[in-house]
Formats: structure tokens, sequence, C-alpha cells
């Protein structure tokens, strides 16, 4: 069993009968998800799911989960999903499955937020990763211009064949190559302020515990944002 199937395995142990779960995208959330239809399967689990992409949404139906959109709902219990990075202070970058603006919202709208990961997601400080910027078409390549003059080294987001992705929610999206991010909340508040950044992948103050996979075993973390 590879790491992030651990990861997953794990999380799914959080989730109880009623609960609205908030289901989210990525290889490691694939087997949290797998292992909710498993357990409704073969324990009688009944719970509501709500995704953050249209490809969570075809494999939680595949499985037969009951899904409500974030809109149907008046939140949601428990969120659990992937990380690209998380930091020692339990700050977090999500969006390199192009999913960060769903993500966002389903999180904010959850009492509480599980994220599952392996230990290669683990770091210091923020920005190895880069940091993706869900933007407007229109007027992205000003937002283009703004982050190069900043030195944010902005590459738009292609797909394998080399068209400009397109995200379910039809925006773009740049990613900023920073390296290191000193003081994550502050870019935050400045990439907020600007006009057609839809949302960004710098998640902070937002996970209430964190499940690791790692070579030795599984570890789980609860956070200092409980809620």
């Amino acid at each position: 069993m590879n790491l992030k199937q651990l990861a997953g395995i794990e999380a799914a142990k959080f989730v109880k009968d009623g609960m609205i779960v908030g289901l989210g995208t990525g290889s490691t959330a694939y087997y949290m998800v797998e292992e909710i239809g498993r357990r409704m399967r073969e324990e009688g689990l009944k719970i509501t799911g709500v995704t953050t992409s249209n490809a969570t949404k075809e494999q939680a139906e595949t499985l037969g989960i009951p899904l409500k959109s974030i809109d149907e709902v008046t939140e949601v219990d428990l969120t659990i999903d992937g990380a690209d990075e998380i930091s020692q202070d339990f700050q977090g970058i999500k969006g390199g499955g192009a999913a960060l603006l769903f993500e966002k919202i389903v999180a904010t709208y959850s009492k509480q937020t599980i994220w599952i990961v392996d230990e290669s997601k683990l770091v210091a400080k923020l920005g190895k990763f880069p940091l993706p910027v869900e933007v407007i078409p229109y007027g992205s390549q000003q937002l283009m211009r703004i982050f190069t003059k900043k030195g944010y080294n902005p590459v738009l987001r292609s797909t394998e064949t080399g068209e400009t992705l397109v995200t379910d929610g039809g925006h773009y999206i740049i990613d900023l190559h920073l390296d290191v991010i000193e003081d994550p909340e502050s870019l935050a508040t400045y990439l907020d302020q600007l006009v057609g950044v839809v949302e960004h992948g710098l998640f902070l103050s937002m996970v209430t515990k964190v499940i690791v996979g790692a070579d030795g075993g599984v570890t789980v973390t609860d956070t200092p944002f409980q809620k």
C-alpha cells in the first residue's frame, strides 16, 4: 500500500454516520473517496458528499455516494483533501490539481478540515511548490505583467497538449514560482485585492488536522486552528 493510500484510508476513519463530507480532489484524496465508498458498501455508512471538482464528482457518483452542492447545505461537517505543501506552522499551498477555488469554498464552510499527504509535502516554509493563482481570462495578461514586474516568475498553466488550462469554474491559473514565501499572510492580502484574481492557493489557518503517510506509518496531528 502506498503512502498516499495509507493517509487516505486513515482519514476516512474520521467520517461518521450522517455527516456532510467535503470530498477533496487529487491523487491522495482519491484513495479517501474510494475508502468512503467501501465503508458505505460494507459497513452501511451513510453520508452526503460535497465535491470540490468535476473529477471527484464523477468518482463519487461511480461509488454511489449521494451528493449535494455547497449551496444545498448549510455547512459541511468535515472536509478531507490533499495539499501540495504544508509548512511547519500548518499553513498550506493547494491547487496543483487546478481545483483550488472550489476546494477553498468547501473548506471555508466546513466545521473541520483534514489534509492528507505523504511526507514529501512537509516543508519548513511554503514556496518551493509554485503558488497557483486562479484568474479571469479577461485581463490575465495584465496580471502576468504585474507578477513579472514583482519578480514572481509567473507561468500561465497549460494542458499536456499545450492549450491554456481552463478550470472547472472557467478560469485560468497563473503559477507563481517564488521559491520561498517569507510572509504568506501579506502575500495573500496582496493577491486578494488584485482585480481579476478570483482566488489563490494559500490556505492559511484553515486546517484542523493533518494526516501524514510516512514509511514508519501514519501520523495524525491536531493543529492550533480548531474551530
